[in-house]
């Protein structure tokens, strides 16, 4: 599972319906989560990640340190579903998807996600899962962080050793 996050002061995702573009989910402070999943993501990876993204001390304090979590702020949480986070461009020039999960598995997985974020108290907003979306963020700070489950597995297989 892969997630790219953005600390963002306004985002809102839009899809095109008959008559126009209609917003589907939108939130003020908070973060915009674009997620992926891969074909070997379990209900394991979804709890890491969602868990490690709500305590993450990303917010500015009172001093103007990251030390406020998403918990601790009161933000909120746009998330969106993103298959091309998995393309791997190494060869050629069209990206490869094979490495993502197929949609059933990946669509399952993603709202099993946003559930496990909602269970933290967190309000989650969302795109529509296979449409094509617009998506815009006020990225604040900027901050924008990579969190991919398979560095917690590699981490903990060599602390294993």
């Amino acid at each position: 599972m892969r997630v790219v996050l953005q600390r963002s002061r306004q985002a809102s995702v839009r899809v095109e319906q008959a008559d126009g573009m209609e917003v589907v989910g939108q939130i003020e402070e908070g973060l915009v989560l674009l997620v992926g999943m891969t074909h070997a993501d379990t209900e394991h990876e979804v709890q890491l990640l969602a868990d490690k993204i709500v305590h993450l001390r990303i917010f500015e304090d009172e001093n103007g340190k990251m030390n406020r979590s998403l918990l601790d702020c009161g933000g909120a949480i746009l998330s969106v579903s993103q298959f091309t986070l998995y393309g791997d461009c190494r060869k050629g020039r069209r990206p490869n998807f094979m490495q993502a999960a197929k949609p059933d598995q990946a669509n399952l997985l993603y709202e099993r996600f946003n559930e496990r974020l909602r269970e933290q108290g967190i309000h989650v907003e969302t795109g529509i899962f296979g449409a094509m979306m617009s998506v815009s963020i006020e990225n604040w700070g900027p901050v924008t962080l990579v969190l991919d489950s398979q560095d917690w597995t590699t981490y903990r297989e060599m602390n294993e050793r």
